[in-house]
């Protein structure tokens, strides 16, 4: 395993994270989570990106479970905050009670004292930023949270925080979680430009493009059952690439793939750690066996013509706007 830092700070992550959104607590079963967080240790990942909501807040406490044991200094644990979480007005948002009581019961389901990022998984247009950045930064000198990121932000929102948190003397944003693939690009006009001049990392999510990267869907054909196209929880999001436009470039890059002796999700997740201003891959998983395949894509150095090959296949199919980064005008 490599190591990067976060952004501009001192902290160090694996090059390849392990997340369990749309896993555990929903589609996986628990011992099944533990094998595949047990191979993720296995194979020298030591950060972890969970959410509150994700399975309505099973799944922080599966990956509490799974890590009990474990050193605690060794790890770096990532949560976020802002989805539904209950179902009163509060338990939502980035108000100073959300966010206080959020990271209360984070901590609580989790098993541990504090998170080493605590992320903003929405901007919340209903709160006044300075109100956000306040109660983030009261968060870290308490000592219940190390660092601050966001998740999904746009440019203009993550450097109108950065300049709140330097006249205020805040904690600054040290990391953004994007999504990012060969696909979906839509941090690089905007984004990564302002993010490598304020010491902001990228923690991308999803860099096999929900699946489909991994060439496994063909056009024409119905997608393999199991898969994460018929999965109720997981089937809305990977629609924007299930087109037979798309499916078709993606077989064109097995070649390169199998040219460099890679499979294609490594080839993928290989591709976004050759921007260095991502600090890590998120990768999730339903069996362990693939979490070590993705593992394998650490380190590996892509030549500027595999780059450029990898650009002539995609070709019109990649989605470069960054408009695409959206949060609710109002709280869901």
């Amino acid at each position: 395993m490599e190591f990067r830092h976060l952004g501009r700070s001192g902290l160090m992550v694996s090059e390849i994270s392990y997340g369990n959104w749309i896993t555990h607590g929903s589609q996986v079963e628990e011992e099944a989570a533990k094998l595949c967080v047990q191979a993720a240790l296995d194979e020298g990942i030591t950060t972890f990106d969970t959410a509150d909501v994700y399975a309505g807040t099973k799944a922080e406490e599966v990956l509490g479970r799974a890590l009990k044991g474990v050193r605690r200094e060794s790890l770096e644990i990532f949560t976020k905050v802002y989805w539904p979480t209950g179902p009163g007005r509060n338990d939502r948002g980035l108000s100073r009670k959300h966010i206080t009581e959020s990271i209360n019961g984070s901590l609580r389901r989790l098993q541990t004292d504090y998170v080493d990022l605590y992320q903003a998984h929405r901007f919340d247009y209903e709160t006044p930023l300075e109100e956000t950045l306040k109660t983030f930064d009261d968060l870290v000198r308490q000592g219940k949270v190390l660092y601050i990121g966001v998740s999904e932000w746009t440019a203009d929102q993550i450097a109108q925080a950065l300049k709140i948190a330097d006249e205020m003397g805040f904690d600054r944003i040290v990391s953004n979680q994007p999504q990012y693939s060969m696909l979906w690009r839509i941090i690089e006009p905007e984004i990564v430009p302002l993010s490598e001049k304020e010491g902001v990392g990228q923690i991308v999510w999803s860099p096999i493009g929900q699946g489909v990267l991994t060439g496994k869907y063909v056009p024409g054909q119905q997608p393999p059952e199991g898969s994460r196209a018929t999965d109720k929880s997981g089937s809305a999001m990977i629609a924007r690439f299930m087109r037979d436009d798309v499916l078709a470039r993606v077989q064109e890059l097995k070649p390169i793939a199998a040219d460099l002796g890679l499979t294609m999700a490594q080839l993928a997740i290989a591709w976004v750690l050759q921007n260095q201003n991502v600090s890590s891959a998120i990768v999730g998983a339903t069996r362990p066996e693939q979490v070590r395949d993705n593992v394998k894509a650490a380190g590996v150095k892509l030549e500027a013509g595999v780059l450029e090959r990898i650009d002539e296949v995609l070709g019109d199919v990649v989605e470069r706007d960054p408009a695409k980064t959206v949060s609710p005008q109002t709280r869901p």
